[in-house]
């Protein structure tokens, strides 16, 4: 990849990385570092990437640097987990998208790697199991997994509410 589909790559996938990544984090400042970092690290093997396999190697090596991160930092301790717990339980309002977010952070790391991937980002089985590593039938699995979480979850919701 030279340097004129590198940029293009960056100006392509960058917002749909951040939204992959601040949807992990719920921490804007820590996505942002992650962002870079992954850029950075892509362009530093820029020359042995292939620019029709950016969008792929880009997710890849932006969720590895999500994983080692949250590896590194215990996700329940960041300052915005506390700032959101605190305001959800101030508020009274039913937001549909606050739940989703609840439902979604209920659920193990790679299950809701691999949701956010092909519903938030429109990927396809093969490209998710490219990014996580995974056979494209352990990504169909951990999806159905997930969605089946999710719905038990918007379940009990609703019989609370």
């Amino acid at each position: 990849m030279n340097t004129k589909e590198y940029n293009n790559a960056v100006n392509q996938y960058a917002d749909n990385i951040y939204r992959f990544v601040v949807k992990h984090t719920r921490n804007k400042m820590l996505a942002d570092d992650i962002v870079q970092e992954t850029f950075a690290k892509v362009w530093e093997k820029h020359d042995t990437i292939q620019a029709d396999k950016a969008k792929s190697y880009l997710f890849t090596t932006a969720y590895h640097c999500l994983v080692d991160v949250m590896k590194k930092e215990n996700r329940s301790a960041t300052l915005d987990g506390y700032e959101s717990a605190s305001s959800e339980v101030d508020s009274h309002l039913f937001d549909v998208q606050k739940v989703l977010h609840e439902a979604l952070n209920t659920l193990p790391e790679i299950q809701k790697t691999v949701v956010l991937l092909r519903d938030y980002e429109g990927y396809h089985y093969d490209e998710i199991a490219e990014i996580t590593k995974l056979s494209e039938s352990q990504v169909k699995v951990y999806i159905f997994r997930a969605r089946q979480a999710l719905k038990s979850y918007l379940k009990e919701i609703e019989l609370v509410a």
